[in-house]
């Protein structure tokens, strides 16, 4: 800690002289050229000495990060001449540089890595692996001053040695051009060279960023180099024909691009044939007997359903097959794109192999789109393979209902199959290891989901972790820990449904070296491109969401990318994500909500408007749940809606819009919704907000003015309150602009 302050104090000491000395003067080209004279005079009679205090001069700047250092390095070149100031600069800019590199690193990264080390684990990783490359993108392309690169980078794990020496090639570039501009200056005239060597300086940015990606795709193509085809027989090959997929192939087919869409198993992916379209289909069967259940609630004095479990699980397959034609091989033939059947596997950056029925084919391609999906994710749990499972891939298939259905899972799909089971006369119990259900929603949202699942006769057992499957007495067993004890649950069937992992073996990223993240889906940048440059990666196998909505919205960026990347590439945007559960009381949500608005540090007003005091909602039944919605303090931005009760998906999409377009709670407020309507919760929840934020000073001033107005007041009195309203309104204008 010692030394730790000796430097401290040094550099304060060295940066305060600086300032308190007034040093800055003789670093500017208006106190060169009065000296020029002297500093030549000096430089013809001691060149050496010249240059040696430019050098340690130089370095101290850099070292540090004081400003001047543009000014000196178009000074060396005044005085140098273009070769030795060249030399000079850039050795003295990368020590100095370096030495930043190091006193940030000896004083802050230990402190850093203590305070933050978990959230920078991932760039960490990257610096590690491509550290290199980073740092020579920076000094290429000097997006960031380069001393706050200098002492960001010492924060990070790179090598002193590799900083040094990738700094000193990738400024090399950038300080020839300000030493010729500096040789120019020399004779402090306009000059067709000077002209020129600002020009290079603003086109230079531009030229690096090119020859780095350039020189980037050259080294990761180098293996394979020597297998790229001359011409292609396709633009783009998609691999999997899920929600990602399809729309990949439908861009690519509108553009004309000719396109190749290789599925292994069935059209239409997880989402139609084991996801979204059949647990409604089932959802939809099971609340129509849950309404029958409670109509005594709408004043009918009995009512009754009979039905056959079998029948129920063949028409979830109608309704697939009814969609089906959607994303059909027939529809999507007319559209333009060739459906291959088969098992693909990517053999280079410009080959992809498919075993069909026929043999192996061979397909070339300039561009690739990986969109293989996700799978349910199977614990490794003793007992589970021996004693048997269904997963929402294989659950469609049961036409006999279980009597005991154990689900492990609270999430999302664990949610929505408990409840529609138990609808359908099951007796569920829901594990999950967490302290309680949708651990990723609002506390009060679990509660909710919770109180209705105990309500039908749910068995919710949160805190326990799933240890053995066993078979005693002929009977199924699951054994629980629950608090350090054991708990026996015996049943029937078990549902698993912790989560699903993507798809990222067995179509060759691994001998491609295609890297896969710490959540095991394809690493990809903002482009959605994976080390390849023409090898693209969108839906769940890409993350970081797993919805067939947004599969698709990454879909348009992977092809547009892969197809038009050569004239402009488009960053995937993920600010605006909504998605819904479809339990009863539904749950959907946009944006942050309250327990990750409080996680990560952001200041936040929250506004609850309560379902029950609705309208429709009372008229239907359904009055329960809430709207919260949480905006920046002092404004009506919003930044996140929850809603849960009846049809809360559908009433998202109102927020979803404002929060797409920069739409307030005002404008909300503002907006006509229909009578009666539950969309009229959202206006109804803008009003809440507008009316926890009037303030005292603006009440007092309409006292006072509807007072007056009734003759009970002064206009004195008005202009009183007058100074607090513009306190307010000043306070709010600060708000607004924070």
């Amino acid at each position: 800690m010692s030394k730790r302050l000796a430097l401290v104090a040094v550099l304060v000491a060295a940066i305060a002289v600086f300032f308190l000395l007034d040093l800055r003067q003789y670093l500017s080209l208006e106190a060169f050229k009065a000296s020029r004279a002297q500093i030549d005079a000096l430089h013809a009679a001691r060149p050496l000495t010249v240059a040696g205090l430019y050098l340690v001069a130089y370095v101290a700047v850099a070292a540090l990060s004081l400003p001047g250092a543009a000014v000196m390095t178009l000074i060396g070149g005044a005085i140098f001449g273009f070769w030795t100031g060249l030399l000079l600069v850039s050795f003295a800019s990368t020590i100095g540089a370096t030495l930043a590199f190091l006193a940030a690193r000896f004083l802050l990264r230990d402190w850093v890595q203590r305070r933050f080390g978990e959230k920078l684990r991932a760039l960490d990783d990257g610096v590690r692996k491509d550290g290199a490359i980073y740092l020579f993108a920076l000094r290429l392309v000097p997006l960031f001053p380069f001393f706050v690169v200098n002492l960001l980078m010492g924060l990070t794990p790179i090598r002193t040695w590799t900083f040094y020496w990738v700094s000193q090639v990738g400024m090399l570039a950038g300080t020839a051009v300000y030493v010729y501009a500096g040789t120019q200056l020399g004779e402090f005239r306009v000059s067709a060279g000077l002209l020129a060597a600002f020009a290079l300086l603003g086109l230079f940015p531009l030229a690096a960023r090119k020859a780095l990606a350039v020189l980037k795709a050259r080294q990761v193509y180098a293996r394979w180099s020597h297998l790229k085809p001359r011409a292609f027989d396709y633009n783009l090959v998609v691999i999997g024909a899920g929600s990602a997929g399809l729309v990949s192939a439908y861009i690519a087919a509108a553009t004309k691009a000719r396109v190749a869409l290789v599925e292994r198993h069935r059209m239409g992916g997880d989402c139609l044939n084991t996801g979204c379209v059949p647990s409604k289909a089932l959802i939809r069967s099971a609340k129509f007997l849950s309404q029958i259940a409670r109509s005594g609630e709408l004043g009918i004095a009995q009512a009754s359903a009979s039905f056959d479990f079998a029948q129920v699980m063949e028409r979830v397959q109608r309704v697939v097959r009814a969609i089906e034609p959607h994303d059909s091989v027939e529809r999507y033939t007319a559209l333009g794109v060739e459906c291959v059947q088969g098992s693909a596997r990517i053999s280079s950056p410009w080959t992809v192999e498919v075993q069909t029925a026929a043999g192996v084919r061979t397909l070339t391609t300039k561009n690739i789109v990986i969109a293989a999906g996700a799978r349910p994710f199977v614990p490794p749990i003793p007992g589970l393979q021996e004693i048997g499972y269904l997963t929402s891939n294989t659950v469609w298939d049961l036409r006999a209902l279980p009597r005991r259905l154990v689900v492990l899972g609270g999430g999302p799909i664990g949610c929505e199959l408990a409840q529609a089971f138990a609808r359908l006369g099951a007796q569920v119990t829901q594990v999950e290891m967490l302290p309680r259900l949708m651990s990723r929603e609002d506390p009060e949202v679990s509660a909710l989901v919770a109180a209705r699942f105990h309500k039908e006769g749910i068995t919710v057992l949160t805190g326990h972790t799933a240890r053995q499957f066993v078979v005693e007495g002929g009977e199924k067993v699951l054994i629980a820990e629950h608090e350090g004890g054991a708990v026996r649950i015996p049943f029937d069937a078990v549902l698993v449904a912790v989560g699903r992992v993507a798809n990222t073996a067995g179509y060759g990223l691994e001998e491609l070296g295609i890297g896969i993240t710490r959540q095991r889906t394809v690493e990809t940048d903002d482009y959605l491109q994976t080390l390849y440059p023409n090898i693209f990666a969108a839906g769940d196998v890409a993350g970081p969401f797993q919805f067939t909505h947004t599969a698709a919205h990454q879909a348009w960026y992977a092809a547009v990318n892969a197809l038009f990347g050569s004239l402009r590439r488009f960053k995937a945007d993920y600010r605006v994500i909504p998605w819904a559960t479809f339990t009863e009381p539904e749950v959907a949500r946009v944006g942050l909500n309250e327990q990750e608005a409080r996680d990560q540090g952001i200041a936040h007003t929250v506004t609850v408007y309560g379902i029950d005091d609705l309208d429709r909602a009372i008229a239907d039944g359904v009055a329960h749940g809430f709207v919260k919605v949480l905006t920046r303090p002092g404004t009506d931005r919003i930044l996140g809606a929850t809603i849960v009760g009846e049809h809360a998906g559908d009433l998202l999409v109102e927020y979803v819009l404002a929060m797409k377009h920069g739409i307030g709670l005002n404008r909300i407020l503002g907006t006509i919704h229909t009578y009666p309507t539950l969309a009229e919760a959202n206006k109804y929840a803008a009003g809440a907000w507008k009316r926890a934020t009037v303030t005292r000073g603006q009440w007092d001033f309409l006292t006072a003015f509807q007072g007056w107005q009734r003759g009970a007041g002064s206009f004195g009195a008005v202009l009183g309150r007058v100074p607090a309203l513009l306190r307010d309104r000043r306070a709010a204008n600060a708000a607004d602009a924070r």
